[in-house]
């Protein structure tokens, strides 16, 4: 009996491979445990009151015009975030790709921009208080009175200043990825530098700037760490309102249902920049290489502004981190300014199990995430499953959602039987894994992309078995993929507070959660050593992942020769 083409296809999707089979039931039970179960319950006590139908909960939220404010202040910060933080990171990616500057400076600008992802997130709102708050540094420098940093400006400005990073780094690919022939073709014809920009370079650009807005947009509505310290009462957010519902009102419903509304924009959000990326015909790579167009010959005037900004704004940044260091070394900021290292010790004999557990708990997070992440890729690129887009979807739930949602719906989920977890390692281990593994997912899908599968198929043919094949021939081609995946992974681990504030406990303490009661308690001081020593630890542990990939690395190709 012959199939079609169409139906043979269709089969193959159908049918599982033995060796596979066992791999996906134990994928699909971890992730029905750990992100699909606690989203149920989330969504159960909202909408469930004694086994009835109960819409009160949500009612509660929009007829209550603290909680509508808090609704609309969110759109608005994230509106403002995502336009000013896009605007900031396009220049400064147009400057770095259009502009001929030394390596060395290149090198620089972009250390800087990095900065703000390996640090902890209390570290812009900690610099602007010490700087712009009372008693700021800058304001007695320059002689100006007291003013209000809390609120929508101090708010927009730390997370602009910790967000416009990522526009950076999507936008610097767009404006990469444009044929260079394309805006000299259009200067050949005589058109200036300015119309060349107005009609070649920023209608190309535009899908990067719309997912670079999109970007902004999510993780401003799911930043919970700014608002919490920089918002105060006079601009409510969702996630702080979750947050203050849970731990200062005890209403866990509440908290809950404040969380689904953030949760209806946030999806709407990932689904628009879906969207948005699968327009792919945008983008213009024409396969033949061409000298990088750059600014020279544009208007010496522009050429100064975006140099200027580019600097002003690097200056800012590094400003702001050497303030962090100061004001570690400070006794009390702005009353005793006399140097000491009492707050270093402070950290690491009241913090030092703060220290041990989140360094642990980011290490078991990082090898398992990364094994977990790796394991999807390499399922979704290479396995021709049913269901294989469903899975993929599921895995990106739980990064898609803001972090408020998750830690509530885990809380939710976990604190009662049939499984009990609260108070424990694992569930903040779990939470990690399975929120922070779709980066590692993404690059290894990138890379086996890249991969011909013939090379694998002849390892088989060979007779090797699927699992040498994968591990001797798969995984030393994707170890760049690898190694981003654990890079980043470790990084939120040790920085994460959104979504773990609500599962530490008195035996698992997080560097996170102290910096958070240090600033709660007016304790600027100690926060700031507390986020030198993060830095610190982070720094350290990407170089150590660094060395010892450069270490295995030549080892696998080695041995993948001898194969």
């Amino acid at each position: 009996m012959k199939f079609s083409n169409n139906e043979e296809h269709s089969l193959k999707k159908a049918v599982v491979r033995p060796t596979a089979l066992p791999l996906l039931v134990v994928l699909w039970a971890l992730l029905g445990l750990f992100v699909l179960y606690p989203l149920g319950k989330l969504i159960y006590v909202v909408f469930v009151t004694d086994g009835t139908l109960d819409l009160s909960s949500i009612t509660k939220v929009f007829t209550n015009w603290y909680s509508r404010k808090a609704l609309f202040d969110s759109l608005v910060l994230a509106t403002s975030v995502a336009a000013i933080g896009t605007s900031v990171g396009f220049v400064f990616a147009f400057g770095t790709t259009r502009m001929t500057l030394p390596k060395v400076i290149k090198w620089f600008i972009r250390a800087v921009i990095v900065l703000p992802f390996v640090s902890p997130p209390f570290t812009s709102s900690i610099a602007l208080t010490l700087v712009l708050g009372p008693n700021g540094l800058l304001l007695r420098l320059l002689g100006m009175p007291d003013f209000n940093i809390y609120g929508f400006l101090g708010t927009c400005l730390a997370e602009v200043l910790t967000y416009f990073p990522i526009a950076f780094m999507t936008l610097s690919a767009v404006l990469d990825g444009i044929d260079p022939n394309l805006e000299d073709a259009a200067m050949s014809m005589g058109s200036t530098r300015w119309n060349t920009f107005k009609t070649v370079t920023l209608p190309l650009s535009l899908p990067g700037v719309g997912n670079a807005f999109l970007l902004l947009f999510g993780c401003s509505l799911a930043d919970f760490a700014t608002p919490l310290v920089m918002a105060g009462h006079t601009f409510p957010v969702l996630t702080t309102q979750a947050y203050l519902q849970i731990t200062g009102m005890y209403d866990l419903k509440g908290g809950a249902a404040i969380s689904f509304v953030l949760l209806v924009p946030a999806l709407m959000v990932y689904l628009l920049q879906h969207y948005w990326l699968e327009r792919r015909s945008y983008v213009t790579i024409t396969g033949k290489s061409g000298a990088r167009s750059s600014l020279e010959g544009a208007n010496a005037i522009a050429k100064v502004f975006i140099l200027g900004f580019i600097s002003v704004v690097s200056m800012f940044i590094i400003f702001l981190y050497s303030i962090i260091f100061v004001g570690s070394l400070i006794k009390v900021w702005g009353v005793d300014n006399s140097l000491t290292l009492e707050n270093y010790a402070y950290v690491f004999t009241v913090g030092r199990e703060a220290i041990k557990d989140t360094v642990l708990i980011a290490l078991v997070s990082t090898v398992l995430g990364t094994i977990l992440g790796v394991t999807i890729g390499y399922l979704v690129s290479r396995k021709d499953l049913a269901f294989r887009k469903t899975l993929e979807f599921t895995s990106f739930l739980n990064y898609v959602l803001p972090g408020t949602v998750v830690g509530i719906a885990y809380i939710i989920a976990f604190n009662s039987r049939p499984l009990v977890l609260t108070g424990t390692m694992t569930i903040i281990v779990a939470l990690c894994a399975f929120r922070y593994d779709v980066p590692a997912i993404r690059a290894t899908v990138a890379s086996l992309h890249q991969i011909d599968p013939s090379i694998e198929e002849a390892s088989l043919s060979l007779g090797a078995s699927r699992l040498a094949t994968f591990l001797k021939v798969t995984l030393p081609l994707i170890i760049p993929a690898v190694t981003s995946g654990m890079r980043y992974l470790f990084v939120v681990s040790m920085t994460a507070v959104s979504a773990v504030i609500f599962l530490v406990s008195v035996q698992w303490s997080l560097l996170t959660v102290r910096i958070l009661e240090c600033i709660t308690e007016l304790l600027f001081a100690q926060a700031a050593a507390f986020s030198v020593v993060l830095l610190l630890i982070v720094f350290a542990a990407l170089g150590l992942i660094d060395l010892l990939f450069k270490i295995a690395y030549p080892s696998y190709l080695r041995q993948l020769r001898r194969s």
